[in-house]
């Protein structure tokens, strides 16, 4: 078996506009634009690829279908949740849980973003939790 590394998610939006400028705003990282229809987020792990669905004429027909998502969390590690609380709650009215401490150690903000995605911004708090993450 070969090896693998999961690099990047890639959102598929009606309005490419609207979510690469909610996402800038949510972790304060400028976008990069490779054209119109395609942009990505870097952070040092990972990137977070968005794409209009103009791009999926690349893949077929019905591929995906955006603003649909009821299954994925993208979690970002964050500093300090609550002081991204603060800054999120003025992003959108779509908090879905305000920052909680989770049994696991993390302490979690779940918002949605404006495709209805669900976004966790989590700090571990707990010993084991710091450990797994800092």
């Amino acid at each position: 078996m070969s090896k693998s590394n999961l690099v990047s998610i890639r959102i598929i939006t009606a309005d490419i506009r609207r979510l690469v400028q909610f996402f800038e705003h949510a972790t304060g990282t400028t976008a990069k634009w490779a054209t119109d229809d395609f942009a990505e987020i870097k952070s040092e792990s990972f990137t977070l690829a968005i794409g209009s669905t103009r791009t999926l004429a690349f893949f077929g027909e019905g591929v995906a279908q955006p603003g649909d998502n009821k299954s994925i969390i993208i979690e970002f590690l964050v500093e300090n949740v609550d002081d991204d609380y603060e800054r999120i709650k003025d992003l959108t009215s779509d908090i879905v849980q305000e920052p909680t401490t989770m049994p696991w150690g993390n302490r979690s903000l779940l918002f949605r973003d404006p495709d209805g995605n669900l976004i966790n911004f989590f700090t571990p708090v707990s010993d084991e939790a710091k450990k797994k993450f800092l």
